[in-house]
């Protein structure tokens, strides 16, 4: 599986666990059913353990939004690239913001990549300096 399509995966596995009552092993079944891969894995695991952080750092970068307010689809794209940019030292910046942008432009609205983009542009210059 190419990292495209496990980050597709992962997306829509984290969106089945935010405000279900899903296990994290049902969600995975339900968008894997019984195929696996390790980026998808560490991506799906690293981003449901780490949330309360990633959220923390999210906060800092959303300007005129509260983390709560966010749509569903921008909130769970945004904690995966930070994740990755925060916790995976091998993800080039540009690379995980790309994909996250790709992701905005397929599954949110015609604003969403513009916005996914804003606060990874900050999220990145912050961490870059």
């Amino acid at each position: 599986m190419k990292r495209h399509e496990a980050r597709e995966k992962a997306l829509q596995t984290l969106f089945q666990l935010e405000g279900t009552e899903l296990t994290i092993e049902e969600a995975i079944d339900h968008v894997m059913a019984g195929e696996r891969d390790n980026f998808y894995d560490l991506l799906v695991q690293g981003v449901h353990t780490n949330i309360s952080s990633i959220d923390e750092k999210l906060k800092d970068h959303l300007e005129n939004w509260s983390l709560e307010r966010l749509p569903k689809i921008e909130r769970t794209i945004l904690r995966m690239a930070v994740f990755e940019l925060s916790f995976m030292e091998d993800a080039p910046s540009r690379v995980v913001m790309n994909e996250a942008i790709e992701l905005s432009k397929t599954f949110g609205d015609e604003k969403s990549s513009r916005f996914v983009n804003g606060v990874l542009s900050k999220f990145t210059d912050e961490q870059e300096n």
